[in-house]
């Protein structure tokens, strides 16, 4: 099974009032591709700090990290950053949508930054908010869209890059029980129809029952990782 992403006895150490602080601490794991993978822990279990490291974000302290075959942690920040802009889809707790924009416009950012054709980028955009059923909704703004409805412009603008990995931080987080369960089987659908990858960040059981892959973190540390 190919994995889109690896590390390698992974380390972030912070360095806070004298003391440090083991943010992630020799975690070895693989995001295999085409599945959907949780990773999982209470707050202050180093998710956050973890999914910072796979994407290019920060730094780690020691370790390897591989994005396919290339080693990511060893890049200069300029080819971090386009591996972001072009191979990585964000989707965040908070939505981190432009409220002056309308959904086509909060869709259309990204390929804005990577200067794509006018033609394709309005393409696109239809496109990806088709895909996630708000088609009817893309002259709104935020202010006029429920907060599953943000949740999905927030995956089109994910998707609108074509990535090869999506990565959700607690995406789930400021929804009610009905609203983020219809975001979980977006994106399950989204892994088994059109093959896309998923890495979640998440301590919402129900995502974790959604997804293929586990891996649990504590104190920095991975506790184990299991097959669903």
């Amino acid at each position: 099974m190919t994995a889109i992403i690896r590390t390698e006895h992974l380390h972030r150490v912070y360095h806070l009032g004298g003391e440090d602080v083991h943010a992630v601490n020799d975690v070895s794991l693989e995001v295999p591709a085409g599945h959907m993978t949780a990773v999982v822990g209470r707050s202050g279990s180093g998710k956050t700090t973890f999914i910072n490291l796979v994407s290019g974000l920060d730094r780690p302290t020691q370790g390897k990290i591989w994005f396919e075959d290339t080693r990511l942690d060893t890049m200069n920040e300029k080819a971090r950053r386009h591996l972001r802009r072009d191979h990585i889809g964000f989707v965040f707790q908070s939505f981190g949508l432009l409220p002056l924009l309308n959904a086509s416009e909060n869709v259309a950012v990204p390929l804005r930054m990577r200067y794509t054709d006018p033609h394709k980028r309005k393409a696109r955009v239809r496109e990806a908010l088709h895909r996630v059923g708000l088609a009817e909704r893309m002259h709104h703004r935020p202010y006029e869209l429920s907060g599953g409805e943000q949740q999905r412009v927030a995956i089109a603008r994910a998707l609108a890059s074509q990535p090869r990995i999506i990565i959700a931080d607690e995406p789930t987080g400021q929804l009610d029980t009905h609203t983020g369960q219809s975001i979980i089987d977006l994106l399950r659908q989204l892994v088994e129809e059109q093959g896309i990858t998923a890495l979640v960040i998440t301590h919402d059981p129900k995502v974790m029952r959604a997804a293929d892959l586990i891996h649990e973190m504590r104190d920095g540390c991975l506790l184990g990782s299991r097959w669903n």
